[in-house]
């Protein structure tokens, strides 16, 4: 892929982890596609959500950024398999729980969207 394209994820994932620092359904509803699958795969709390119905959650959720919590994230991979289509494997901490997500992201017209976010979580160990 080119310079472009890895610099525009690289832009996505930074916008990505600061929506949902913030809890800004806005700026999270510009990085995400419309069809986006949301699922949760955390036994016992198993969730599969369309855009809608998660933005309506992260609208109603305290941002971790109120409460003072710390950013902790980091993008762990970044792997195109074509020019349309890409995955991003990602960590981070909030809400008192470290997350791993599984981000696929297809071509959106001329932007990269996550059209996929699938995630697992385990409490936070401090």
């Amino acid at each position: 892929m080119t310079p472009a394209d890895h610099k525009a994820v690289g832009e996505l994932m930074g916008a990505y982890f600061e929506g949902l620092h913030q809890a800004d359904s806005t700026m999270l509803r510009e990085i995400f596609h419309p069809q986006l699958a949301y699922v949760c795969a955390t036994e016992g709390d198993e969730l599969y959500l369309d855009l809608e119905t998660y933005m309506t959650r992260v609208d109603g959720r305290e941002p971790p950024a109120k409460r003072g919590d710390p950013r902790e994230e980091e993008t762990l991979e970044i792997a195109f398999a074509s020019n349309r289509l890409a995955h991003v494997s990602a960590r981070m901490t909030m809400m008192g729980r470290d997350f791993h997500d599984l981000l696929t992201l297809v071509r959106h017209g001329t932007e990269w969207r996550i059209v996929a976010k699938v995630f697992s979580y385990a409490p936070r160990k401090d």
